[in-house]
């Protein structure tokens, strides 16, 4: 039997309870939200939700494994998650979705989830429940967070993020941050701003380029990623200090950030700001998109392609390539065509 909750339980719970579930035993693959045999045969029973008549009540603010949290009203409440939902390929509930959501014996129930309008998802970890695990959902804007040093700018990462927010349908932009630890912009960033990626650099140290980050912000929900030690979250304290966000200090050794942001979190800031807070990653696995098609989500090979010999032409070894000669001559950065190149053969 699930385990009643108390009424006192169901009272609005503060930012950093969810953390506290990491290990509830409600999240074990053979718990009973995910149980392998009644669940799954009951999933078809579940009717379609008809959001015409019943929209949704509530948005995901972060989610721990059979549980979600979800604001209902203004207060943010947590919720179990209808077993008889199933099992997909993607990941059930994410920051951001909208949900339906229902009192009955003394607990809210989250009952459906509302088509995503775009989304911000990766190839799921290895031995993961799930193929896609979405990271956030119906958002407007990604926010690439990458630092020009501790830890080190790193184009790949960031090239990544730019395809999965193309292929999610979020319009992406790119922060550096950590201006105050360099005299001048490093010239790699200039290969973004050929791209017309909206950029903007920052310091939480000085405040340089917040205000700038503020308006992009304002009357939207975006989502923050990058790098693990980027300066994720101390950017969301430094837009609104009366948060309570964990930061940490980079490795001197490794010069590698650690994980403050262990769940996505979804944040309101004065100024009609959301923002959802994603933990730090080291790698970006791909869904969505073939060998073949990577080409297409980089707009400056995607211009010089025409001229290539071959129609299908991959960019890698053809003769009369285009796209390598546009490299060598210095019209095509390489880091952006290195960047290609790696992602290609990783897929």
């Amino acid at each position: 039997m699930k385990p009643r909750r108390g009424k006192d339980q169901r009272k609005q719970l503060s930012q950093r309870d969810w953390h506290a579930l990491e290990d509830d035993p409600f999240q074990a693959r053979g718990s009973k939200p995910y149980a392998e045999g009644k669940a799954r045969a009951l999933a078809s029973t579940l009717p379609l939700m008809d959001w015409s008549l019943t929209p949704p009540n509530g948005v995901v603010v972060s989610h721990v494994g059979a549980w979600a949290f979800v604001y209902i009203e203004g207060q943010e409440f947590q919720c179990v998650i209808d077993e008889r939902m199933g099992d997909d390929v993607a990941t059930l509930v994410a920051p951001g979705d909208l949900v339906r959501v229902e009192f009955e014996n003394d607990q809210w129930i989250v009952r459906a989830v509302a088509p995503r309008r775009s989304k911000l998802s990766r190839l799921a970890l290895r031995h993961a429940r799930v193929s896609e695990q979405v990271i956030a959902a119906n958002i407007d804007l990604l926010v690439v967070i990458a630092s020009v040093v501790q830890p080190r700018f790193k184009p790949g990462l960031v090239d990544r993020y730019l395809i999965t927010a193309e292929v999610g349908g979020v319009q992406p932009m790119l922060c550096v941050n950590k201006m105050d630890l360099v005299e001048t912009e490093p010239e790699e960033i200039s290969a973004y701003r050929s791209l017309a990626l909206p950029v903007v650099a920052t310091s939480c140290r000085t405040g340089a380029g917040l205000d700038e980050l503020r308006r992009q912000l304002e009357g939207k929900i975006s989502v923050l990623a990058g790098h693990s030690g980027v300066g994720k979250s101390t950017i969301i304290r430094s837009l609104c200090p009366e948060l309570e966000i964990p930061v940490a200090e980079i490795s001197a050794s490794t010069q590698k950030g650690r994980h403050t942001t262990t769940r996505g979190y979804l944040h309101v800031l004065p100024g009609d700001i959301r923002i959802i807070d994603t933990p730090g990653t080291r790698e970006l696995g791909l869904t969505g998109i073939s060998r073949e098609e990577v080409k297409l989500y980089f707009p400056e090979i995607v211009a010089r392609a025409t001229e290539c010999r071959f129609r299908d032409c991959t960019h890698t070894h053809e003769p009369n390539c285009a796209v390598r000669a546009a490299v060598e001559s210095s019209q095509i950065p390489k880091l952006r065509y290195d960047s290609y190149l790696r992602i290609r053969e990783s897929l």
